[in-house]
């Protein structure tokens, strides 16, 4: 329990202890923010230069991704990537890239953020490409030499882009 004399001795003694401090870390630079910023929008914006096809992608997914996810993305012991089309209206929902995920930009956003699990943020903005054509094409929604890039990208239809409703001021009630 605290007492009036011991806060007020604590409230005396705080910019002494302050100024005597370690002072760890430094104040962030733009650089530094820059390097994390990279965030890309539903639909599209933000997305990099940069290009790859699910030929290319699958080479890439089998040394980076397969040991996680699978081959042919079925999933074991991660997360499966690619079926359940048909099954979130169901009991027993399958929840994948192919079968939740609404738009095709947060493919690259993820991929190129949080994997491969063990080193993220190591794949080029070429590799992520690659993986996201490989794995929309593991779901069946583009072909095995169509190329992804900025522009192409945000076109591809998700067949669960219509299941989400997107949270505006106006639609909060």
């Amino acid at each position: 329990m605290f007492t009036r004399s011991l806060v007020a001795a604590l409230l005396i003694a705080a910019p002494a202890m302050a100024a005597e401090s370690p002072h760890f870390g430094q104040p962030i630079t733009d650089a530094d923010i820059a390097a994390w910023a990279i965030d890309i929008a539903p639909d599209g914006r933000g997305l990099p230069a940069g290009r790859g096809t699910a030929v290319q992608g699958e080479a890439i997914y089998v040394e980076k991704c397969a040991v996680c996810h699978g081959f042919d993305g079925v999933g074991t012991p991660a997360d499966a990537l690619a079926g359940g089309q048909g099954t979130l209206g169901t009991a027993k929902a399958i929840k994948t890239v192919g079968s939740f995920w609404p738009y095709a930009p947060i493919i690259f956003d993820y991929t190129r953020r949080a994997m491969p699990l063990n080193n993220p943020q190591t794949l080029t903005n070429d590799e992520v490409y690659a993986l996201t054509a490989y794995i929309l094409k593991l779901n069946g929604l583009v072909g095995a030499k169509e190329v992804m890039n900025a522009k192409s990208l945000p076109r591809v239809k998700m067949p669960n882009r219509d299941g989400f409703t997107p949270i505006y001021p106006g639609n909060l009630k």
